[in-house]
């Protein structure tokens, strides 16, 4: 059985913290130009060359994106980026574009590359083509079935890795190549600035009967005609694995902490037990399901990877957010009283139940016996959004533990 790897993303250095903590083997990171994901945070030099540090010092990978459609007047800029990061020491960038993995190669031949994919890599003989040109994995198209990877890892070197999403958002738009956002908000998705048009609300109007709106389907709500769903993998872990899919990746580089760190220690202890035992994996399968819920407010479709989809797994018609649980804040320090610190995150008062997540899958419950505030003045609630709070649960927490309230 080959090594699976959990690739999680993270949009802060916050975010990458969270996901090395709850069990990341890598972590994925925009810096702040020339990745697919402009609206996330991304990362200031100081904090990308911060994280890899801290990713590192615990055995985790880094994988920086450079997935941008280039155009000419990017490659100057690109060159200098690449500069910067060979000296911050990545294990891989992210690239899909043939110009700027000739530039990478040429700037930074030490660092790995993955082709991204966004460059729409859906036969063997496109991942044999990248690894005579030295890239070391393919990101698979998301519009492969499981039996197309296999055909491909049968067909391409035992040492050339296949990475694949196993959640979060589905483009419609092949490999995530949508010209809608473009079109309707003059925000080009191939540049990091997709607005996710796929999402909004659609009905059709005829030509010749303006102001007249027809439902596609029989529904007064209107129809998301375009609108995906998210994609779970969960329950069919065993099937990657045996595919040859050797990096599990999470979509998700404009999640919280919160979000991230639920679904990496589910996803987690899922590949952990599978690999231990099938029987210890599918006794926990009910486990899983739920701690997924409690993160992810969608629908759910395993995409493409048991055939070509149809409208029934791929679009519904309701996008709303469900909310369960909300976030509380990250533990940062414990003092000598017991009291742990956090920059809160969202109100909350003396005498609530908290959650805390541990990184091994269990959840603690504890309610807050007293609060203080930065001044170490007590404070019957906290209010103020990154307020310095200081909370007593009756014992200490490790740093780096997130907490939630269930609503």
């Amino acid at each position: 059985m080959r090594d699976t790897e959990l690739l999680i993303p993270a949009s802060s250095l916050e975010v990458l913290k969270a996901a090395v903590l709850y069990g990341a083997d890598a972590v994925y990171i925009g810096g702040e130009m020339y990745g697919l994901r402009a609206k996330a945070k991304n990362f200031p030099k100081e904090d990308m060359a911060e994280g890899i540090r801290f990713a590192h010092s615990r055995g985790v990978k880094v994988y920086i994106t450079a997935n941008i459609v280039a155009h000419n007047e990017d490659l100057e800029g690109i060159r200098e980026y690449f500069t910067e990061l060979r000296e911050m020491e990545p294990d891989a960038l992210i690239i899909s574009d043939p110009g700027v993995f000739t530039i990478a190669r040429e700037v930074c031949p030490e660092i790995e590359v993955h082709i991204s994919t966004q460059a729409n890599s859906t036969n063997y003989a496109t991942y044999n083509f990248w690894y005579a040109q030295g890239a070391s994995r393919v990101v698979a198209a998301r519009e492969l079935s499981l039996r197309e990877l296999g055909e491909i890892r049968a067909h391409i070197p035992e040492d050339m890795e296949i990475e694949a999403f196993v959640h979060g958002a589905m483009c419609i738009s092949h490999s995530g190549r949508c010209l809608l956002s473009n079109y309707f908000t003059g925000r080009n998705a191939n540049m990091g600035a997709c607005t996710h048009p796929c999402r909004w609300k659609y009905y059709v109007m005829e030509e010749s009967r303006p102001g007249e709106f027809l439902p596609v389907e029989e529904n007064e709500r209107g129809t998301y005609i375009f609108n995906s769903k998210d994609l779970c993998m969960i329950e069919h872990v065993p099937n990657l694995i045996e595919a040859g899919v050797d990096s599990f990746k999470i979509e998700g580089r404009m999640k919280t902490a919160l979000y991230v760190a639920a679904v990496t220690r589910t996803y987690r202890r899922a590949i952990d037990d599978y690999r231990k035992s099938p029987e210890l994996y599918r006794q926990n399968l009910d486990y899983y399901r739920e701690e997924i819920a409690k993160c992810t407010y969608r629908q759910f479709t395993t995409g493409f990877y048991y055939g070509k989809t149809d409208e029934n797994a791929q679009i519904y018609d309701a996008n709303t957010y469900i909310k369960e649980y909300t976030y509380i804040g990250i533990v940062q320090e414990t003092d000598e009283r017991g009291f742990v610190k956090i920059y809160q995150r969202n109100k909350f008062s003396v005498g609530e139940e908290i959650e805390i997540m541990l990184p091994d899958g269990t959840n603690l419950q504890r309610r807050v016996l007293a609060l203080e505030d930065e001044n170490r003045q007590p404070v019957e609630s906290a209010p103020h959004p990154k307020q310095e709070i200081w909370i007593d649960f009756g014992e200490p927490l490790a740093e780096g533990w997130l907490l939630r309230r269930k609503e």
